[in-house]
């Protein structure tokens, strides 16, 4: 009798959870993908950069500022992928939860890469693997540090490569901090986030697996990326960019760092260049000048996959693709 009473309860949560859904924002897509993935069931979190934008720099339009303003829980990556979102969670969404990524549990985080080749000494840092600071950040009536220097700018020498999404432990990581959060602010609901959360691990360690056997075979090939997203997946997957166009925070690049690419170019047989759906193609063909090397498109944000609680999993996926056939132009 005990068993059918819990097995009617269960049956009652998707229901009683659609009308109690807490109201959650998330900054960009592959962290809406996590936390639709946790919150499948319950309820849809929504989504502040639109597709297509870059999230290094946006201006939320009327419709986004309106659903931050109704946020109970802000899950981003942190300041230092967006530090305009700062004062609009602060200003807009001050009494809900504000929870950055970066600085969750189990993150694993790198530094930011300094010049064009990321290996001039009086311009370079080697990257390094480091740890999360083993916490959330909550802002509202649960205290916070995303105020102060982290409006200052997002990319520094020796500070945090944002991009951390690229990096599918990291991915199992947030959607464990998710779920642990949604958990204590909607206990009603905790079972179903921490068994979705469960189920996306999983898949999460799938996408990992098959992109590791696919990546596999591709051996030293080197890329040339538009900016430094992709440092994350290189340091999983066993690969190497040769260097990157911009920064890390997609920034214009000057003559100097130009130059530099295009010496390097050769020496180093990069095998194609990956070109982002975010930013101008002109700039990358300005950089590349008369070099004639493969182009793939690959998007850091997701945007290519179909929307939907398995996007993230697909999105790992769709990146391994891409290297792929970077892989393949260059044989």
């Amino acid at each position: 009798m005990a068993r059918l009473f819990l097995a009617a309860l269960a049956a009652l949560v998707p229901t009683l959870g659609a009308a109690g859904a807490p109201q959650v924002v998330t900054d960009i897509l592959p962290v809406q993908a996590l936390a639709a993935r946790v919150m499948e069931g319950v309820g849809e979190p929504a989504l502040l950069v639109r597709p297509g934008a870059s999230p290094h720099e946006y201006a939320l339009k009327p419709s986004e500022a309106a659903a931050l303003e109704k946020a109970q829980v802000v899950f981003f990556v942190g300041p230092e992928l967006s530090p305009w979102l700062v004062r609009p969670v602060e200003t807009l969404a001050p009494k809900a939860v504000h929870v950055r990524l970066l600085g969750a549990a189990g993150t694993q985080t790198l530094t930011n890469r300094e010049g064009a080749t990321f290996e001039l000494p009086d311009e370079d840092h080697d990257h390094h693997h480091g740890g999360g600071d083993d916490h959330e950040d909550h802002g509202g009536d649960h205290g916070g540090d995303h105020g102060g220097d982290h409006h200052g700018h997002h990319h520094e020498p020796g500070g945090i490569d944002p991009h951390a999404w690229l990096d599918p432990e990291n991915g199992k990581a947030w959607t464990r901090a998710m779920a642990a959060e949604l958990s204590r602010i909607d206990p009603a609901n905790a079972a179903r986030y921490r068994a979705n959360a469960d189920a996306a691990v999983a898949e999460i360690d799938a996408a990992e697996a098959d992109t590791a056997a696919a990546l596999r075979p591709l051996g030293d090939v080197r890329f040339l990326a538009f900016h430094d997203a992709f440092q994350y997946l290189e340091h999983r997957f066993g690969i190497g960019a040769a260097g990157s166009v911009s920064a890390s925070d997609a920034a214009t690049p000057g003559p100097r760092r130009i130059a530099t690419l295009r010496d390097a170019m050769d020496a180093r047989q990069v095998s194609c260049v990956l070109a982002e759906p975010q930013f101008d193609p002109d700039l990358l063909g300005a950089a590349l000048g008369g070099h004639k090397i493969p182009t793939v498109v690959i998007d850091p944000l997701g945007g290519d996959v179909p929307a939907g609680p398995g996007r993230y999993p697909a999105m790992i996926r769709a990146m391994g693709k891409a290297l792929q056939d970077c892989g393949r132009t260059g044989h």
